[in-house]
């Protein structure tokens, strides 16, 4: 991580040398003569690092998951844009206008754009077990487990874990659920040294509260080991949790989830306006693939089903026919041969698909006149999957929640294996969505949509 971070710097150190050498050189299609301009521009070179540094994006703590360090970037952005105006105005200086309206911002992009790549080559390593920290997990059996279960699923947050310490009750039913050495909860400090640990990380569990952890916090003063305490609320993500001090007793407030409000305004705003933008300049492609579909196979170019969207309400739901006729009726015979663990139906060679079909779903163009659904209001770009009736008849109140905003086009599922993902993990990752959405979020799954349709990965 030590070069990781070094590598960040210098990319930024280069990004500033480059930036600062063509506002010199490039004045009015001339080289800059103008000395204060020349130490202002090449003063990028040092300043544009350390706003960086002061905006907290060489934090490590930060590096490699959440929208966190892309803000900071952002934050040092403004900052350079504030420092830059402040100090031209302050000092009486001339300075040109590309210094603010290309330079700062241009760095900015570039630092965005460095860091996304930095962050993908960094998963790559964390896949591969490199640039992790070394995890001891701690609490009772249950809170622990999904813990551990959770670390290992979302290997990217870059944390390993190698040992877990539960309570004396539920030590041997631990062991034989997870292949790691068990200790037990005063041992904790001793098996971390043991394994070389980083990271100590406790649930939220009475057995590891307030008194336990003031007494492990001081243990571990001076061995350099970090402690991390998970609140026991996994699918609410940083931008709901604050901590707020009551009188000296810091307590962790949870926002409400936002369902309606000016965000969800601009998000109609924007969902209409790029879907009808998008079927615009889509429909040469939308039009020849309803020939190739109406030429294939006999039936209709569309096909159309009932699904349930917001607050419970029914729509219908208009895709690409990329089945027979008469799928709908064939379905019951083929429920022996369903290789989903939940309420859905998925079958990787379904009989009932016809071959310009499979193509579609490989691609996902069969889902393209869903912009329609958009465009009317029914559904949104991004979103939780579109259930069936059927699907809602067995919800129960915990997954139910998925109904509390619009279904998409496109979710955390579309990005995260569609078809090959488990119910259980289709359902964890809807509720994530519902409790946590943002723009920013719907901005970054609409970015991870085309690379997961290009590389065609669990469709079918």
């Amino acid at each position: 991580m030590r070069w990781y971070l070094a590598g960040l710097g210098a990319a930024d150190v280069l990004a500033g040398a480059v930036a600062g050498g063509l506002v010199v050189l490039t004045r009015d299609g001339v080289v800059a003569r103008d000395s204060t301009l020349t130490w202002a521009a090449l003063s990028l070179l040092v300043v544009w690092p350390l706003l960086l540094s002061a905006a907290g994006t060489y934090d490590g703590r930060l590096i490699g998951t959440g929208s966190d360090e892309y803000r900071r970037v952002l934050r040092a952005g403004l900052l350079g844009l504030a420092t830059v105006g402040f100090t031209s105005y302050a000092f009486g200086l001339e300075l040109s206008r590309s210094l603010v309206v290309v330079a700062v911002p241009g760095l900015t992009a570039v630092g965005l754009l460095v860091r996304y790549g930095a962050r993908r080559q960094l998963r790559r390593l964390r896949a591969t077990g490199r640039c992790t920290k070394r995890v001891v997990v701690v609490g009772r059996g249950g809170a622990a487990l999904t813990l551990v279960r959770q670390l290992d699923r979302e290997r990217f947050a870059g944390l390993e874990v190698v040992a877990a310490c539960v309570t004396p009750a539920d030590r041997e039913r631990f062991r034989r659920l997870v292949d790691l050495p068990v200790g037990s909860l005063d041992d904790v400090v001793d098996l971390a040294a043991r394994l070389r640990a980083d990271t100590i990380a406790v649930t939220s569990a009475s057995e590891t509260a307030a008194e336990y952890l003031r007494r492990l916090s001081w243990q571990l003063e001076g061995t350099g080991i970090e402690l991390l305490v998970a609140p026991g609320l996994v699918e609410v993500a940083g931008p709901r949790l604050h901590i707020r001090p009551f009188e000296g007793l810091p307590l962790l407030s949870v926002e409400e989830p936002q369902f309606t409000g000016w965000r969800r305004v601009v998000k109609g705003l924007v969902d209409r306006s790029v879907a009808g933008s998008a079927l615009v300049l889509l429909s040469p492609l939308l039009l020849a693939v309803a020939l190739t579909v109406r030429m294939s196979s006999p039936g209709p170019v569309f096909y159309r089903q009932e699904r349930i969207g917001l607050r419970g309400e029914p729509f219908t739901m208009v895709k690409f026919r990329s089945m027979v006729v008469d799928a709908d009726q064939q379905l019951a015979g083929l429920d022996a041969a369903n290789e989903s663990d939940g309420l859905l139906f998925k079958m990787r060679e379904d009989p009932r698909i016809t071959r310009v079909g499979r193509w579609m779903r490989r691609f996902s163009v069969d889902e393209v006149p869903q912009l329609l659904n958009v465009l009317g209001g029914s559904m949104s770009l991004v979103g939780p999957r579109p259930p069936l009736p059927r699907e809602v008849a067995r919800y129960d109140d915990q997954v139910s929640r998925r109904l509390l905003v619009k279904p998409g086009l496109t979710g955390l599922w579309q990005i995260s294996g569609r078809s090959d993902l488990a119910w259980e993990d289709a359902v964890r990752l809807d509720l994530r969505y519902v409790e946590n959405w943002s723009l920013a979020m719907d901005l970054l799954i609409l970015w991870k949509t085309a690379r997961a349709v290009l590389s065609s990965s669990g469709a079918y």
